[in-house]
């Protein structure tokens, strides 16, 4: 059984790195199980045979099981002719919303639509705003509500980016099929309005719950620092909790506490089991002996199950919070029917049950950590225990026995998890152990039950419960902020290959074996390899470029042998996100590069200089060169750290290891002309790499590109163009062209945005040209190798999935 499930996982597994899904999987699916069932009557008893055969039925079952399941959730499809245009719309709210300071998002559940066909769930974004001395006002949504709303929808798409977040199989797992925004209602024949204020639901109930605990927690630490981690803890919505809390929580290592984890259910559905179970021997006090209808135990068991359930409910339902859910219902389900369950046959089948039902599960990294930890445990400790003299001893000893066994368990989790997490995050926090000492008695034993308990409260007494649970918290985050803050808190590496990985998880098992086995501290060796490797490069005089898919903006990594540069850092896309944070800090961390040897912001739109903040607070930068204005966030910063700014000039270069920078635009008298827009002042960079070279030209237009043709025509020439202004109508002038007279041109673009970049002219002109043309909006990032000849890989085209829009 337990080969059959892991099988079953791994062929899920696979399928999630198919390209296209197979042909019919309903029907290969129907005959696997047909043919599994003949297989289980007519088995023979040799072991090999029945685990071959379990192997090889486990892992087809697998694989068609979660094919069939993605070609079920692709099928609802938005129709092409219906992306961008207004369509009415009736349903309810089926999500938490998400109040962030420009409105609110929401997943919505479409009951019928005007003239159109639409996918039965679709995420939506209601801004506020003004514009054209008119004011739009967000709803207030709740969920539960049936609304009618005017919208704009598109295909779920995403940014593409080696080790970036999947934002569109993120969508597909949800289930849901296309995304939007709510149209302002002033300018529409249809309003948006409430028809509904509730509609009875087992989704809208939960959902509703959880916006009301959520309400009552933010009502009660109105204006609190930490009221998003009570928020996180207690109906598991971590949206609120700040990106500065979160790189502090990572640094640390105890990020997995900050959510309903599988500790905190395990914790609560003891605690009610314990206490049922105490109050059923006891008949509620009424005298009635209920133990004898039924056992206390068995009670006990199927009370920590349903509280297990209302908090996975809570939760979300994420993988942790599932896992941690099966596992309990497996051990309910032995007491209930009197069977002993293994430990091993429970943790198999809570693993099998998660793909089961959610096969995209396998994706994301909390499966793997969650299932990885419970693994890791179990085979440092399960028949290493003794409870020989349990029965005899001393209230200390058992207190001393229950702290050994907890400082070993952390101990085997961090070392266990090391290869890892190396693998998922390229780097492990050496202060782990220490903070998560403090953590979890902290969080799990305290600040969970007060916060879950001030939730249901009656007031004041919620008040004062909740306000001490944050007080808690607050004192855990400044200690933990000092821990995040040491510069040793924190081992980075490239992420490992899978030699390396499989070398340190050998070596883990070695280190973690029983005691008496040869040589333990030998198994800490295999990690040499995994944690000091190097980030790679190119071979002197050789360029790699990297042009991120950052959406509506320009960034892009250029490296040298021993150098590494970044043009551009993306734009904003809020408040408290950017390219940066989202893109580039993420590829920055796994390739293993600690920092960069010089910035260049090409200017100060926010579609180029958005991640700026961002990038320089994460990332070490040696120097930065812009065209940024004084008084500039990024420029100031730059200074208050001592570090060299200066402003881009025509005619400056440099050479690193045989690669050669030179500076054409603007001219120092740009910085001082008032009347010049910042696109006029875009620092235009041309690097060369032995034969062939690329040109960055930002954002500049026509009038910039007739002054560069006038001035150096000769040093336009490149083999690559990064298309001036996303290929604008201002830009990509005939005669500039045909000076750069490029072969290979990239589109720095966001998928349908507003300024229709590239203009169908503009991009036209560069295919009658017979220049190669690439969008980062349709092949996500583009990496070349520039040197003896010109390699480019597209990350859509070599990372193909069979979730990705066509």
């Amino acid at each position: 059984m337990r080969i059959a499930l892991l099988a079953f996982a791994f062929g899920a597994a696979w399928l999630q790195t198919q390209a296209s899904l197979p042909h019919r999987p309903g029907l290969v699916l129907a005959l696997l199980l047909f043919a599994s069932l003949l297989a289980l009557l007519l088995q023979g008893r040799h072991p090999a045979l029945k685990a071959c055969a379990a192997l090889a039925c486990g892992m087809a079952l697998g694989f068609y099981r979660a094919a069939w399941l993605a070609q079920l959730a692709l099928a609802p499809q938005l129709a092409l002719a219906d992306e961008g245009r207004d369509i009415t719309v009736v349903g309810t709210v089926a999500s938490l919303p998400y109040q962030f300071q420009q409105g609110v998002r929401f997943n919505f559940a479409v009951e019928s639509a005007a003239g159109a066909v639409l996918p039965p769930l679709i995420a939506l974004s209601w801004y506020a705003g003004f514009r054209d001395e008119i004011s739009y006002v967000v709803g207030d949504v709740q969920p539960g509500e049936r609304w009618q709303l005017t919208v704009r929808l598109q295909r779920p798409h995403g940014n593409a980016n080696p080790h970036g977040f999947d934002y569109e199989v993120w969508l597909l797992e949800q289930g849901v099929r296309a995304t939007g925004y709510v149209r302002p209602a002033p300018r529409l024949d249809t309003p948006n309005v409430r028809l509904d204020s509730f509609v009875p639901g087992f989704n809208n109930v939960v959902q509703a719950s959880r916006a009301a605990l959520r309400a009552r927690i933010l009502r009660s630490l109105r204006g609190k620092e930490y009221a998003g981690v009570i928020v996180a803890l207690v109906v598991g919505d971590q949206r609120a909790i700040p990106q500065s809390d979160w790189q502090v929580f990572n640094r640390t290592g105890v990020s997995h506490l900050i959510s309903i984890s599988g500790l905190h259910i395990t914790m609560i559905a003891g605690m009610v089991a314990l206490g049922v179970g105490a109050l059923w021997r006891r008949s509620f006090f009424t005298g009635r002996q209920l133990p004898l209808l039924l056992p206390a135990q068995k009670v006990a068991a199927l009370a920590g199950a349903v509280a297990a359930l209302l908090y996975v409910l809570l939760a979300g339902f994420g993988v942790p919070a599932q896992r941690t859910l099966y596992m309990l219902v497996v051990v309910a389900l032995a007491l209930w029917l009197g069977r002993i369950a293994s430990i091993t046959h429970v943790l198999c089948l809570a693993l099998g049950v998660v793909v089961l039902i959610d096969p995209w599960a396998v994706l994301w990294p909390g499966f793997w950590l969650s299932f990885g930890a419970v693994a890791t445990i179990l085979y440092a400790t399960v028949g290493r225990t003794s409870s020989h003299a349990e029965a005899t001893a001393s209230r200390w000893q058992k207190a001393r026995a229950a702290i050994a066994l907890g400082a070993h368990t952390q101990y085997v989790v961090t070392v266990g998890l090391v290869p890892l997490t190396m693998l998922l995050f390229a780097q492990v926090s050496l202060v782990s152990p220490v903070a998560n000492a403090l953590a979890i008695p902290v969080i799990s034993l305290l600040v969970t039950p007060l916060s879950l308990l001030g939730s249901v409260l009656p007031a004041p007494l919620c008040d004062w419960i909740l306000l001490l649970a944050h007080w808690l918290v607050q004192l855990l985050a400044q200690v933990l902020d000092w821990l995040g803050a040491r510069r040793f808190a924190v081992w980075t590496a490239p992420m490992p290959p899978a030699w390396s990985f499989c070398w340190a998880a050998f070596g883990t098992l070695w280190l973690l074996a029983p005691r008496g086995w040869p040589h333990r501290w030998a198994g800490m060796l295999t990690w040499i390899p995994l944690l000091t490797a190097l980030p790679s490069s190119p071979p002197p005089g050789q360029l790699w470029v990297t042009a991120f898919d950052v959406g509506q903006g320009m960034a892009l990594l250029v490296e040298t042998h021993k150098h590494r540069l970044l043009y551009d850092t993306g734009p904003a896309y809020g408040l408290d996100s950017d390219g940066a944070s989202r893109v580039i800090v993420p590829y920055l961390r796994a390739r293993g590069i600690g920092r960069l040897d010089g910035l260049i912001i090409s200017h100060s739109d926010t579609d180029h200089a958005g991640g700026g903040m961002s990038l320089l607070e994460n990332v070490p930068v040696g120097w930065l060169s812009s065209s940024l204005p004084d008084g500039h966030p990024a420029v100031d910063f730059q200074r208050q750290l001592a570090r060299p700014y200066m402003r881009c000039v025509a005619g400056q270069s440099w050479t690193w290891e045989g690669v050669h920078f030179e500076m054409l635009h603007p001219l120092a008298d740009d910085h001082h002309n008032i009347t010049l827009k910042p696109n006029a002042r875009s620092c235009t960079v041309k690097i060369t790499a032995g034969k062939h070279a690329i040109l960055l030209a930002g954002d500049i237009e026509a009038a910039q590109e007739g002054q560069l043709y006038l001035r150096a025509r000769e040093s336009l020439a490149a083999d690559v163009l990064l298309a001036p202004h996303h290929g604008s109508g201002t830009s990509s002038t005939q005669a500039f062209l045909n000076a750069v007279h490029p072969s290979v041109a990239i589109f720095q673009v966001g998928h349908r945005n507003r300024y229709r970049h590239p203009k169908a002219e503009v991009y036209q002109r560069y295919g009658e040209m017979g220049v190669t043309r690439l969008r980062t909006d349709v092949e996500g990032a583009v990496v070349m190798e520039m040197g003896k000849g010109i390699l480019i890989n597209q990350y859509r085209g070599s990372h193909r999935r069979y979730w990705y829009g066509k």
